[in-house]
């Protein structure tokens, strides 16, 4: 799939996470701000990265505001906001 403007999915509320996805160069672009980045940040990046992947986009900068949210959520933020920027209704939420 391929980016075709910014999109964004989430809040800043406690337990969740804010994806915002915009087109990329080269590649997939991960910024993180989380308050556990110390000790889950790497976790998050490899949920995003995965996600990102799994739905088929290639090229993008991600800027991810994370709050303490779990993996199921990372994951299902990460494919909306992915949805949304390429305009696809090709939902595979279950997988």
């Amino acid at each position: 799939m391929k980016i075709i403007g910014r999109a964004m999915a989430g809040t800043l509320e406690s337990g969740d996470i804010m994806i915002v996805i915009d087109k990329g160069n080269n590649g997939v672009e991960i910024e993180l701000s989380s308050i556990v980045e110390k000790q889950f940040g790497e976790q998050i990046r490899r949920v995003i990265l995965e996600t990102i992947k799994s739905v088929g986009v290639g090229n993008a900068k991600i800027t991810a505001n994370d709050r303490g949210a779990l993996d199921c959520t990372i994951k299902a933020r990460t494919m909306a906001a992915c949805y949304r920027a390429t305009k696809s209704t090709d939902y595979k939420w279950g997988e």
